[in-house]
């Protein structure tokens, strides 16, 4: 299909219509889906817009009102079956991977959606440029490569929106007594501390977190929480034994309670990870840490924000990817004092 004839898709579709993004994973990639998801619904609030995701990260769309509805990707034939007997007539796949590739084929729709250079092009009918012939640059957030697919078959282009999750009251409850017990009073400020990340070469060093929590305190008054998500067990007999005298240190939360802790957070510090936007997309400022992912792709979307980064040299790949060519310094020779100053910029 030509580009000329994608361009009016969505805006042809009847009123009330289905369609479907597909985005199984992972936690940041999903709260980076949300600013599309808000503007295909405020242009067209009658479209049913539902999101095929793993069930462990489907919390990331606990009340959206953008969403109609969240399907769990489960075993390979059983999903595919479902997808089909519900006929989405269109499917955008904002993943790009062999799964949803398949998964987009499967449910056939007459309108399949990919990026054009992606893997098992043949099993898309609708291939939209990618951000160097759509954008006329290289490098471009994440979210604005997102939203191409749908600039490209009729989204009007315009401002696109914040990042957003939405904490629960009863879980923000159950968040205050999990703070409390660790001995930060009711409405007392705090700081979150997110020492894991995806691999080890992405994590600034625990002790060097640890020295931030305690020049919190020193200074503001902070007292720091440390996120430990399930897939940090290697590093968390580590991070209490280095930060027991200046962070309370929970047993791993849920994305659920995580929304609900950075979001009452005064700061999250943190390494290139999930949680890092799920705070921005609570509004809760952000200091990011980068090492060999481009910040320019990924940094924090429309928040109040900084990074502080190793000056690592890339080269952009596509729109959400790029490699890191050389980096001047390692990730874990920033120094505290670099990420102290970002704190104090966010903090007065």
């Amino acid at each position: 299909m030509k580009t000329n004839e994608a361009s009016s898709l969505l805006a042809d579709l009847p009123q009330g219509s289905k369609l479907l993004i597909v985005r199984l994973r992972s936690l940041g990639d999903l709260v980076l889906e949300t600013p599309a998801i808000a503007a295909l619904h405020s242009w067209r609030p009658d479209l049913q817009i539902h999101v095929l995701v793993e069930p462990r990260f489907a919390a990331v769309f606990d009340g959206n009102p953008a969403v109609s509805q969240v399907i769990f990707s489960r075993g390979l034939l059983e999903i595919a079956r479902e997808l089909r007997q519900r006929r989405f007539p269109i499917v955008f796949n904002q993943h790009g991977g062999p799964r949803s590739a398949f998964l987009t084929a499967a449910s056939g729709s007459a309108l399949r959606v990919c990026w054009k250079g992606f893997q098992f092009s043949f099993l898309y009918n609708v291939l939209v440029p990618d951000a160097k012939e759509f954008y006329g640059q290289a490098v471009v957030h994440t979210v604005e490569h997102r939203i191409s697919q749908f600039y490209s078959t009729g989204l009007p282009r315009g401002p696109i929106p914040k990042a957003q999750v939405f904490p629960q009251a009863e879980v923000i409850e159950s968040v205050k007594q999990i703070v409390s017990r660790e001995g930060i009073e009711p409405g007392a400020r705090y700081a979150v501390l997110q020492p894991g990340a995806r691999s080890t070469g992405m994590r600034w060093p625990v002790e060097k977190f640890a020295e931030v929590a305690r020049w919190l305190r020193r200074r503001h008054g902070i007292k720091s929480v440390v996120n430990l998500a399930p897939g940090d067990a290697e590093m968390a007999a580590d991070v209490r034994n280095t930060m027991w005298d200046c962070c309370s240190v929970p047993d791993a939360l849920n994305i659920r309670e995580l929304i609900a802790l950075v979001a009452q957070a005064s700061i999250l510090i943190g390494n290139d990870s999930g949680p890092v936007h799920l705070a921005a997309a609570t509004g809760c400022p952000v200091v990011a840490i980068y090492g060999a992912t481009n910040p320019a792709q990924w940094h924090p979307w429309q928040t109040n924000y900084r990074v502080v980064h190793t000056g690592a040299v890339f080269d952009p790949k596509r729109g959400d990817k790029s490699v890191a060519e050389r980096e001047l310094r390692h990730v874990s020779t920033i120094a505290v004092e670099e990420v102290c100053a970002a704190c104090e910029e966010l903090l007065t």
